[in-house]
């Protein structure tokens, strides 16, 4: 065959590849834009709440409330419920804890509320009371909602205090914190308590209006070994043993101090242990919750060389702000 020949071949050969050439060197097509993925709604009803700002309006019109109707002075505690409804509670004398304020054996009562025209609606018989926008009026009564703060609350430890936790969590096991730097529950100091010690420490309730008993923001203080001082949202509450401040399935609080969820509270314990030959002494603690004394030496269980407890229910309580002083 002649170069002649053999070249127009190979011409006539290429053209006719050229498409297939051409498929192939053609740019892929871009992917087809992928769908964003689903909003997870939250449940409401199950989530534990740790920021006021999603909370809620519900949240915004719930807590304590104080006034007075002619001379008599009343507190009210509006706890929410979920679902725009409410328990009102109205304290004779005051507030709880307050001085001169509501304590047992006073006059308490129960109603339920629910939210009307932005405004927490309830009647205590042909009275009617309305709360909004940090007021409260019932009949002829004018109130206004108060945020009660521990006096103990950010106490600096003392000279010779052992510091817990300031924002390191080195002295507690497993040592987890929150995303805002505070101490999670289920933690177990590593110190051990051999004498006797005044304790300070600051905590957090979860808001969970759908909650209830229980399951409401539980967790507890667990001293030394021994017994436990419950945390638990027991705002407006009875008070009992196995609510906030009691000494749990043993002794309920004199008082129910227990302040609104997302509230910092304080718990300052004071354990006296008897010396080593003193015959039929008990171990006492002295509670105080959000400055009040709650247990006055009262006798506890104590396990010499026991660790400090924060127990884990499985809701998001939180704490700072830990120090003991042993003496």
């Amino acid at each position: 065959m002649s170069h002649r020949l053999l070249f127009s071949s190979l011409l006539l050969l290429a053209f006719a590849l050229s498409p297939v050439l051409a498929a192939d060197k053609e740019p892929a097509k871009p992917d087809a834009p992928k769908a964003p993925p689903k909003e997870v709604k939250k449940d409401t009803k199950k989530d534990a709440i740790t920021d006021a700002a999603q909370a809620g309006p519900d949240f915004a019109l719930q807590g304590e409330y104080e006034g007075k109707i002619g001379d008599a002075t009343y507190g009210v505690h509006i706890i929410a419920l979920g679902d725009d409804k409410f328990d009102v509670v109205l304290y004779t004398g005051g507030l709880p804890g307050a001085p001169g304020g509501w304590k047992r054996g006073d006059k308490k009562e129960k109603y339920p509320g629910a939210l009307k025209d932005g405004a927490v609606a309830f009647t205590t018989g042909e009275i009617v009371g309305s709360a909004k926008n940090g007021a409260m009026t019932l009949g002829p009564g004018q109130f206004k909602k108060v945020e009660r703060k521990s006096p103990t609350l950010g106490a600096k430890p003392p000279a010779g205090a052992k510091v817990l936790f300031d924002g390191n969590a080195n002295e507690f096991s497993p040592g987890k914190t929150t995303t805002d730097g505070l101490l999670a529950h289920g933690q177990t100091s590593k110190h051990k308590f051999t004498k006797s010690f005044t304790l300070h420490l600051e905590f957090r309730l979860c808001y969970q209006p759908y909650a209830r008993g229980q399951g409401r923001s539980n967790s507890g203080v667990h001293l030394s070994g021994g017994s436990e001082v419950q945390v638990l949202d027991s705002f407006g509450l009875e008070g009992k043993n196995n609510e906030c401040g009691g000494f749990y399935s043993k002794r309920e609080p004199d008082v129910n101090m227990c302040l609104p969820p997302l509230s910092w509270q304080t718990y300052d314990i004071e354990v006296t242990v008897p010396a080593a030959d003193a015959k039929d002494a008990k171990t006492v603690a002295t509670v105080t919750h959000n400055g009040v004394v709650i247990h006055k030496d009262v006798p506890i269980d104590f396990k010499n060389g026991g660790t400090l407890n924060l127990q884990d229910h499985g809701n998001p309580v939180a704490y700072r702000n830990i120090w003991v002083v042993e003496k």
